[in-house]
């Protein structure tokens, strides 16, 4: 057959159209980002954007969230409630038309919604075409009207139900199990959402219900929670600085220009880490995106006139970079825009142009004016961006030794690494191991092929506590550092790492897990983007060799334990006894026991480590590691009870 007859099989009843929302249920990731856990949520986010955006609009005041028996969830507002009326375009109520139709919906004419964090969503048409079950219920005009709705379809027209005496929108779905394998609302994950809207919307009062019945005792919660902030974002850096120690009360700027409003709340604290979140029109825009460039030029230049005006700066020709104005910094970026330009579907980042200069002008005017009248905490900020930038010469000096030694010392890398011969980082692994006992029986267990053994001595350095000169300083810290191969800080490049699995092998003890949190805070506070590539992984040692005769198992929790004990003592037809060693170190392990359990690829488990909800991860580093001491104490007092075989 020639080329040209068979490009003419190619027609027109080749083409596939998907009507309605046809496209939603056939790729569902193209619209809330996946099927696991986060795409779930996201069916939440997009029924209670929709409830903020009422009362962004100044109609609303309440929003009643309520997670209910068989996955079902209820969204409620005092809003307008949504029309009813006939839409001349489609022929159906408009109510049936924004459940039923891609890009319909009252944010697009400009005239209902000045502002609105939905425009440039999924909308709920997405949540209804991945429901079993939907039901809006409006109040309005002093009747209640009713539609349901399955997969994406309407059972029935629009019809009044009876007599209101309020006004406002319920929606109820039922996310398909059909499209989401596992459904399971986390209280957590909504109740930070609910939070976190509740500060950005002053005057919204959010309350979360949950009545599903408690699981198991570890995941107790009040069962209803309402969630109302008078300050606003102010209020919301208060929060987030709670585990930290402030250096001054919140600064709050706001101002309203070309019909855009700017909300900023900044709050200093005596620790080293930067904690800036940015939003637009409530979306959380995790990529940043003008509004924070604007935020970040803007803090920056005001840093360094105020030093210069007042001969602060001396010594410093270039003057303070804007890493050293963010040290310590937690600040709250807030705009909401009349025409929101988000950069992929899932809006992690801002890219309307104009905002950038916007966001400098109104925080670099207020942020100044604020200093002017207000010397003490200006001072005080300043000291701490000066003292950052002292640190940051001094750790670019010792930065640069320790990338200097690793370089000079050649395929040696750090003394005590046994290396692997395989030179390609995604086959490659490195095991960080505690002690020279367990890094022996590791580098005799393992495959030296691509199994890489670096032992440290004792306990790394706590790096909440410490800038990075005196970081770079520790041994223990520059040996790592030096065998990643992916420098530090400023010179930061992942392109370099020498392995893709980077392993945390220690104790199955107190000791041993805290070197593990030690190591985890390292990683989190200076190679995040390792995590989020999915390269940093915990070794799961077993706790248990249980024998009987020449049968043995080994046992990685006590109920494996108990389960062996139990086989053991059913299937056995010997008189031996059975005997349990219980593991206390990876040392204990002979090199074969070792390789057999925790480092054949075949045999072992390793637990990927994820971030899920990086505010709520740097909350905990700070409370557990950081030099706070009451927040640790709650922490401790409120969790004792529910460790279990804790040796000391």
């Amino acid at each position: 057959m020639s080329e040209q007859t068979q490009n003419n099989t190619y027609t027109a009843k080749d083409i596939t159209v998907l009507e309605g929302l046809e496209p939603v249920r056939k790729r569902p990731g193209m619209y809330i980002g996946g099927t696991g856990e986060e795409g779930l949520h996201h069916l939440i986010w997009e029924v209670l954007d929709n409830a903020v955006d009422e009362v962004l609009a100044g109609h609303a005041k309440n929003i009643t969230l309520t997670l209910e028996p068989k996955n079902r969830v209820v969204v409620t507002d005092d809003g307008r409630g949504i029309p009813v009326d006939i839409h001349k375009q489609t022929k159906k109520s408009a109510l049936e038309t924004v459940m039923t139709t891609l890009h319909a919906g009252g944010k697009f004419g400009g005239g209902s919604y000045k502002v609105s964090g939905g425009l440039h969503g999924v909308g709920v048409s997405v949540v209804n075409a991945l429901s079993i079950y939907t039901k809006a219920e409006v109040r309005r005009d002093g009747k209640t009207y009713v539609q349901e709705y399955s997969k994406g379809k309407a059972k029935g027209p629009a019809k009044p139900v009876g007599e209101a005496d309020s006004h406002g929108t319920t929606i109820t779905f039922e996310p398909d199990p059909g499209i989401f394998p596992e459904i399971n609302f986390d209280w957590k994950t909504i109740a930070q959402r609910c939070r976190q809207q509740a500060y950005l919307t002053k005057g919204a009062r959010i309350t979360l219900i949950d009545k599903r019945g408690l699981k198991n005792p570890e995941d107790e919660h009040p069962g209803e929670y309402s969630f109302y902030f008078e300050g606003g974002i102010a209020s919301y850096v208060s929060y987030l600085n709670i585990n930290r120690k402030p250096l001054h009360e919140p600064i709050y700027i706001q101002k309203e220009q070309d019909g855009d409003n700017i909300e900023v709340a900044i709050g200093y604290t005596e620790a080293f880490n930067e904690h800036v979140f940015t939003f637009a029109n409530n979306i959380n825009t995790i990529e940043g995106g003008t509004h924070l460039t604007g935020f970040r030029t803007a803090l920056t230049r005001v840093l360094n006139d105020y030093a210069k005006k007042n001969d602060l700066i001396k010594n410093m020709p270039s003057g303070l970079a804007g890493d050293d104005t963010r040290e310590g910094l937690t600040a709250i970026i807030s705009i909401k825009l009349k025409n929101p330009q988000f950069e992929g579907q899932t809006k992690a980042k801002l890219g309307n142009p104009e905002v950038k200069s916007i966001v400098e002008t109104v925080v670099g005017t207020e942020l100044g004016n604020f200093f002017e009248e207000h010397p003490r905490e200006a001072r005080r900020i300043l000291e701490k961006s000066l003292l950052s930038a002292r640190a940051r010469l001094a750790a670019r000096a010792a930065r640069e030794t320790v990338i200097r030694k690793g370089a000079l010392e050649g395929m040696t890398l750090p003394g005590k690494l046994a290396d692997c011969s395989e030179r390609d980082p995604a086959k490659s692994e490195v095991y960080i191991v505690e002690g020279d006992s367990a890094g022996g029986s590791a580098k005799q267990g393992r495959d030296r092929r691509f199994q890489a053994i670096l032992p440290l001595r004792g306990k790394i350095l706590n790096v909440e506590r410490a800038r990075l000169d005196r970081m770079l300083s520790n041994e223990e810290i520059k040996a790592l550092i030096v065998a990643m191969g992916a420098s530090i800080g400023e010179e930061l490049d992942l392109k370099k790492l020498r392995y893709h699995r980077i392993i945390i092998m220690t104790d199955a003890d107190v000791d041993g897990s805290h070197i593990r949190t030690l190591l985890l805070t390292f990683f989190f506070r200076h190679f995040r983007d390792l995590i989020e590539k999915g390269y940093l992984y915990i070794a799961q040692p077993p706790l248990y060799l249980v024998q009987r005769g020449k049968q043995k198992q080994y046992a990685y929790t006590d109920e494996d334990k108990a389960e062996i004990v139990g086989e053991f003592k059913t299937k056995s037809d010997t008189d031996a006894k059975i005997i349990i060693q219980r593991y206390k170190g990876l040392g204990e392990m002979n090199p074969t026991q070792l390789w057999d359990t925790t480092m054949n690829p075949e045999n072992r488990i390793l637990l990927q480590v994820n971030i899920q909800d990086g505010e709520a991860a740097d909350d905990i580093f700070t409370m557990l590691m950081g030099d706070e001491v009451p927040p640790r104490k709650r922490f401790i007092q409120t969790h004792a009870k529910n460790v279990k075989n804790l040796d000391i």
